[in-house]
C-alpha cells in the first residue's frame, strides 16, 4: 500500500535531501555553471547564455526563434533577446521565415560560423572537464542513463 505525503515525510532522514537526484543534478548545473559564465567571455568573447544560442543556431539553422529557445533551453523572450544581440553582433543573420509571413528564421553568418567554432571547442572542453573523472565505460552508461531519464521525463510526465 502507498505512503502517504504525511507518512512518508516521517521517516526520511534530514541529510536525504541532499542524496536526491534533483538535488544533485540541480548542484552540479550550478556549480558547472559557475565556470562556464568565466569560461565563456574569456574563450568565445560571449556571454554564457549568448553562446549558448550561438551554439544552437549553428547545430539547427535555420530556426525559429521558438525554436531556438526549446533548444537553448531558454523562453522566447531570453531566445528573443539573446539572437537579436547574436544579429547585432554580426553573428546571426535573420531572414524572412519562407514558411510564417510574421516570423523569422536564424542562420551564422560568416563571422558567426567561426564564433560557432570557439563556442562548439569551448563546449566540447567543457564537457571533458566534467566528465573527464569517468572512463569511457562510465561516460557512455551515464550518457545512457541520461538519456533514458530525459525522456521519462518528457514522455512520462507530459513534458
Amino acid at each position: 500500500m502507498p505512503h502517504t505525503p504525511t507518512e512518508h515525510l516521517s521517516s526520511v532522514r534530514p541529510d536525504t535531501l541532499q542524496r536526491t537526484l534533483t538535488y544533485r543534478l540541480h548542484l552540479l548545473h550550478k556549480l558547472t555553471d559557475q565556470t562556464s559564465q568565466q569560461a565563456y567571455p574569456q574563450a568565445t568573447g560571449l556571454s554564457l547564455s549568448a553562446g549558448r544560442c550561438l551554439a544552437a543556431v549553428g547545430a539547427f539553422e535555420p530556426l525559429s526563434v521558438k525554436t531556438l529557445a526549446e533548444h537553448a533551453n531558454l523562453d522566447k523572450g531570453q531566445a528573443s533577446r539573446a539572437a537579436q544581440a547574436l544579429v547585432e553582433q554580426g553573428l546571426v543573420a535573420k531572414h524572412n521565415s519562407p514558411d510564417d509571413g510574421r516570423g523569422v528564421v536564424l542562420t551564422l553568418t560568416e563571422d558567426g560560423r567561426q564564433a560557432w567554432q570557439r563556442t562548439m571547442n569551448l563546449i566540447h572542453t567543457r564537457n571533458q572537464d566534467i566528465f573527464g573523472c569517468l572512463d569511457e565505460a562510465e561516460q557512455t552508461v551515464l550518457s545512457q542513463l541520461l538519456d533514458r531519464l530525459i525522456a521519462n521525463a518528457q514522455h512520462g510526465t507530459g513534458l
